[in-house]
């Protein structure tokens, strides 16, 4: 029973740790799955508690997970981890169900399961939770009360640090498909691979084979055995990156920007009205600059052209303005604002505005380049 309790407590403390540290390391991006919840749920008053929401269960599941790890604090840890499986057991069993929200977000964006996986995801974990509840007499810590609430109080103080730096910066560790180099026009897409299943007439065996290497030349071959089914393998395929960015008549400009064979900048401000004041006003001097050395600069957001007019004229901004859906301005940049630079359709960085550089310094970095 030791042994059991040992194993249940190691995978239920290491998949805790992961999942505070992924949505930790982005925390808007929890924010945002925050408020699909909210949303989703008809709680739209509680939109402004998202961001100590997401820290409270960042910092919660990372300090569970350490505890389970260490054996500490386990009186407390057994009945906190109990209540929050029950919780979100039933939360993604009601999104299977309904499908209110289409992805949980239980790993951030460093791994996406559908409603379905993580409920199962859960239910197996349940297992182990009540091992490790009902097993408390089992459970002998190697540190002292005091040890343990200090290591405990120094976890939660630590990571909820982390995970408010993390807000006010861009991630550390960028999950999505939007990272720095990352090539945004590659040369070679790659190709689905189709598969060929054929089952033989007489014993039932079945081979896969690629469809190119079919032998249909070879009439023995092809009398022994059928068609039985095709799959598609997409893991060769470079994933596109979503973007459409259009102008205020839904002219498409994508493959202009992005395929810049230039350095192109690319603000991002996915909502106008919320975007930082002193970042938006730091942009457009860093605007005027780019545009005096025939640098591109752009502006896309998902604002109503009539509220990206006004902001124009208010600040008297020279950059363009174009247009993109809101979620992939999210995903580009974890910052609103945010500053992009591309180098024919490769990302060469990213800042958050409280990082925003200085036109010079950028300038003399391209130079060298």
């Amino acid at each position: 029973m030791k042994l059991i309790r040992l194993i249940s407590r190691y995978i239920v403390g290491a998949v805790f740790v992961l999942s505070g540290f992924t949505k930790g390391v982005d925390p808007l991006g929890t924010i945002f799955q925050f408020e699909d919840y909210m949303i989703a749920y008809g709680m739209p008053w509680a939109l402004p508690l998202a961001l100590p929401a997401t820290v409270i269960l960042c910092t919660l599941e990372f300090t569970i997970g350490v505890a389970l790890l260490l054996n500490v604090k386990m009186k407390i840890t057994r009945w906190a981890l109990l209540v929050i499986m029950v919780f979100f057991t039933i939360l993604t069993f009601l999104d299977a169900v309904y499908n209110l929200v289409t992805d949980c977000g239980c790993f951030g964006e460093a791994i996406i399961l559908t409603n379905w996986q993580t409920f199962y995801k859960n239910v197996v974990l349940m297992v182990f939770v009540l091992i490790i509840f009902f097993t408390h007499k089992y459970s002998f810590s190697i540190f002292s009360r005091k040890a343990q609430n200090i290591m405990a109080i120094i976890t939660m103080l630590v990571f909820s640090a982390f995970t408010v730096y993390s807000y006010n910066r861009l991630p550390i560790v960028d999950f999505l498909d939007w990272d720095i180099g990352q090539d945004l026009t590659p040369e070679n897409p790659g190709k689905p691979l189709t598969y060929l299943i054929y089952k033989n007439k007489l014993t039932g065996e079945t081979t896969k084979m690629l469809s190119g290497d079919l032998p249909w030349q070879d009439s023995v071959w092809m009398s022994q055995w059928e068609f039985s089914d095709m799959e598609i393998d997409n893991t060769q395929v470079k994933k596109s990156h979503g973007l459409k960015i259009e102008d205020s008549t839904g002219m498409d400009l994508t493959s202009f920007y992005i395929g810049n064979p230039g350095y192109q900048f690319i603000l991002v401000a996915y909502d106008l009205e919320k975007a930082n004041e002193k970042g938006m006003e730091k942009m457009v001097r860093f605007c005027d600059e780019a545009i005096h050395y025939n640098i591109s600069f752009i502006l896309l957001t998902a604002s109503l052209p009539e509220e990206a007019e006004n902001f124009r004229e208010q600040n008297k901004a020279s950059f363009e303005i174009f247009y993109a859906d809101d979620i992939i301005l999210k995903m580009m940049v974890r910052s609103n604002p945010g500053l992009m630079l591309l180098h024919n359709g490769v990302i060469i960085d990213k800042w958050h505005f409280h990082d925003f550089p200085e036109f010079d310094v950028i300038s003399k970095q391209l130079n060298t380049d």
